[in-house]
């Protein structure tokens, strides 16, 4: 078999694509006469890469267009920019303002460094493109922090904990964020990171949610685990309580809020699995002594209901007050 023939035959019938890199690293090294740069074949992966693209035309939108745009320099028409008066410039001074638009790129750049593209480097390492799935999805495709849409800008997969403070590529550390407000959370946020993970090993001697027995957990992630109900108030009422000792649901992290969510999820689906008639929830949390807590370490409510469970089931939660669950008024 020819050396033509073997890459013929690998491309068409052996090569098993997860992406477009196989076939696009081989494009670039048959174009280049055999031998091409790691930059090179690099530029290739991001000339087909759509999300970048669309990352930089947001990028042109919301930065230098507005700001040209309101200097006078530019305009606007439509998806296009103009540069007004560019008709009048000859070719000598087009190659002049061209030299110093590059004078002003280089020295820029050497005296930021490499961090001018910090914005883009969004971790040490690979996420699948699986988790980012499921992350942009488990946030409605809308930034977690500012509501934004894919519509209006670039979603980007964040670590809340960044991975050099010791955050994992687990879901429960890992956020949906627009590209400003990740750009604007990478420049602007000074926490110290070095304590969180101890914080998350915190236990308290003596708390009962602290030293529960493993053959009581139902289902455990990094952050949380799930029981069932000691004093259930119907059948299958499930706890899920985070694994740090911390008093009440709203002293809960963003990745402890995350874990929890998805271990709900996950039982809900299983209680409805396991009994057919229920037919509803009630998910809930005592918080402070006054709202009923009697553990001082959160623990939220999952208890399934089931159709005639009680004589009049309207209002649901707001039954923990007498009188207050029956809202109904006259017309």
């Amino acid at each position: 078999m020819s050396y033509f023939e073997r890459l013929k035959d690998f491309i068409c019938n052996k090569m098993q694509m997860q992406h477009i890199y196989q076939p696009v690293m081989l494009r670039a090294l048959l174009e280049g006469g055999g031998r091409s740069s790691v930059t090179a074949i690099a530029q290739e992966f991001l000339s087909r890469d759509k999300a970048q693209l669309e990352y930089y035309e947001a990028i042109t939108r919301a930065m230098p267009g507005p700001v040209l745009t309101r200097r006078g320099l530019v305009k606007r028409e439509g998806n296009e920019y103009v540069l007004p008066g560019a008709e009048t410039l000859s070719r000598a001074e087009v190659d002049e303002l061209v030299g110093l638009c590059d004078q002003k790129l280089e020295e820029y750049i050497s005296s930021k460094g490499a961090g001018i593209w910090s914005h883009r480097t969004k971790s040490l390492g690979y996420l699948s493109g699986t988790l980012k799935y499921e992350v942009l999805k488990r946030a409605q495709f809308r930034c977690e922090l500012c509501g934004a849409g894919p519509d209006e800008r670039a979603l980007e997969v964040d670590h809340i904990r960044p991975r050099n403070h010791g955050g994992k590529d687990d879901p429960d550390n890992l956020q949906a964020l627009c590209y400003r407000c990740n750009a604007m959370k990478r420049d602007r946020d000074s926490t110290d990171f070095r304590g969180w993970q101890a914080q998350y090993e915190q236990r308290e001697p003596g708390c009962p949610f602290c030293e529960m027995p493993l053959s009581r957990v139902l289902v455990e992630n990094e952050l949380a685990y799930a029981i069932r109900d000691g004093y259930p108030v119907t059948d299958l009422h499930t706890l899920v309580i985070p694994k740090r000792h911390v008093r009440d649901y709203f002293g809960l992290t963003r990745p402890e809020l995350n874990a929890c969510h998805r271990l709900i999820d996950g039982l809900k689906a299983d209680i409805e699995r396991k009994d057919s008639e229920v037919a509803g929830f009630n998910i809930g949390m005592n918080a402070g002594e006054a709202a009923g807590q009697t553990v001082f370490h959160c623990h939220i409510h999952l208890i399934p209901r089931r159709s005639g469970d009680v004589a009049s089931p309207r209002g649901g939660v707001r039954h923990l007050i007498p009188g207050k669950g029956d809202y109904r008024t006259e017309r």
